[in-house]
């Protein structure tokens, strides 16, 4: 994913304002309460507050949810062409961050009509899914991991069904072997962590959508590859490719994350204890309040302003990097001036980005049913389900771009039978 960004670059623009002392993310205290160190952020810098990344390269983090709004509303100004930045003789080719930031030449990176093109051709392959269908592989997916465990009396949520399902469901629509799923998940959590796994993960997924490309060219199929490499956009094969693994990648750890962070909210909240003795009316509830208080993906980078300006009160050089700060947007005053805890119908958070490269209809609508459909069926399973620890016990994944549990462990009564085969459970030994 990583191309030389030296490579095929913008003309570079004056250097980045004098911005004062800037504000250090990483590090293992910003992580620890996200939501605190936003605030403070906030409240202390304004919405766009002066950074140093990894390796204390420069860069603007939005925290303020206009300014967000803004930024993506505006992509003349500030565009995803990462080749723009004016701070890349900062950056060494091993930065942990390269694989958020390296140019690729993806539908991520893509800008004009160029991007219309290629979001246009996913949007359709991906809408021609039927949601039913869709619901229903959830389903007899969810079913089939809970059978693996409903007999144990416990399980870890997190690692053996919350990051299973959304990339089941992916290889499915891709029309992967099951088999292939175990090692994906694997692959696509490392390729998105800043460590120096991040590499050669990542080659290894392209690898795989790259033979798997190669066989729905020779014999296509009723599946995502081969609506691709069908649609009228013309797509070559190496788009579609990396374009699939974007897409695999937005699907399989933010949905993830967003079916552990809900599960994890209805198992600690009094406010949902009814959905956990068998109703589901809360379930849609939970959904949202976690977009807007636990965000799976809570900072993106980013956008590269294309001209010199003013943002936040701050001097913008052309070609600064400018930081998303996704939950923090969604958690500003201006926006939501009371506590989440009644956010009901509200969808004007910000979860799925915005704008022209926000989440790509109908991506949100499927993450949804995937999510909903997970919950659902796990809290039909397992009714008397709880958990095993402490909720201050539970661990966040350190990542400042993440927002998930390390692991969910619950215990609940061990179920007689195995729900897809319908025939009486023995627990092993």
């Amino acid at each position: 994913m990583t191309g030389s960004p030296a490579e095929n670059t913008f003309p570079e623009g004056p250097p980045p304002a004098d911005s004062g002392e800037r504000v250090r993310l990483y590090g293992p205290d910003i992580t620890r309460r996200p939501a605190e160190f936003y605030r403070r952020l906030r409240r202390e810098h304004g919405p766009v507050v002066p950074v140093l990344l990894e390796g204390d390269v420069p860069a603007w983090f939005v925290v303020g949810y206009r300014e967000v709004n803004h930024i993506t509303s505006n992509p003349a100004l500030f565009a995803r062409d990462c080749r723009r930045w004016n701070a890349w003789d900062q950056v060494p080719d091993d930065w942990p961050l390269m694989p958020y930031v390296g140019w690729a030449p993806s539908v991520m990176f893509a800008e004009g009509p160029e991007h219309q093109r290629r979001a246009g051709a996913i949007g359709d392959a991906l809408d021609a899914v039927d949601r039913t269908e869709l619901s229903a592989i959830c389903e007899e997916l969810a079913d089939g991991l809970i059978d693996g465990f409903a007999g144990d009396g416990r399980a870890d949520l997190i690692d053996q069904y919350a990051h299973r399902v959304p990339l089941l469901v992916i290889a499915r629509l891709y029309g992967l072997p099951d088999a292939d799923v175990p090692t994906l998940v694997k692959d696509v959590a490392e390729s998105l962590d800043a460590s120096e796994k991040a590499g050669p993960a990542h080659a290894r997924i392209q690898e795989r959508m790259a033979r798997l490309v190669k066989d729905r060219q020779s014999v296509p199929g009723p599946d995502v590859p081969s609506r691709l490499l069908a649609h009228p956009a013309g797509l070559t094969p190496d788009e579609v490719i990396i374009d699939l693994l974007v897409v695999m990648a937005a699907a399989q750890q933010p949905t993830g994350n967003w079916i552990g962070n809900t599960l994890r909210l209805m198992l600690v909240d009094d406010q949902f204890s009814m959905t956990l003795q068998g109703g589901r009316g809360s379930v849609g509830q939970a959904l949202n309040q976690v977009l807007w208080e636990d965000t799976p993906t809570q900072n993106f980078i980013g956008r590269w302003a294309v001209h010199a300006g003013e943002l936040g009160g701050r001097r913008i050089a052309s070609g600064d990097l400018l930081v998303l700060g996704l939950a923090a947007a969604n958690a500003d005053p201006q926006v939501q001036p009371a506590a989440h805890d009644h956010t009901g119908g509200n969808r004007a958070h910000l979860s799925f980005g915005h704008g022209e490269h926000g989440c790509p209809f109908p991506a949100p609508e499927l993450a949804e049913v995937i999510a909903r459909t997970a919950v659902e069926v796990l809290l039909d399973r397992l009714p008397d389900i709880e958990l095993a620890v402490e909720p201050g016990e539970l661990e966040w994944r350190p990542s400042f771009w993440m927002r998930g549990l390390q692991s969910l462990p619950v215990t609940f009564s061990p179920a007689a039978y195995l729900l897809n085969e319908a025939r009486p459970f023995s627990p092993p030994g």
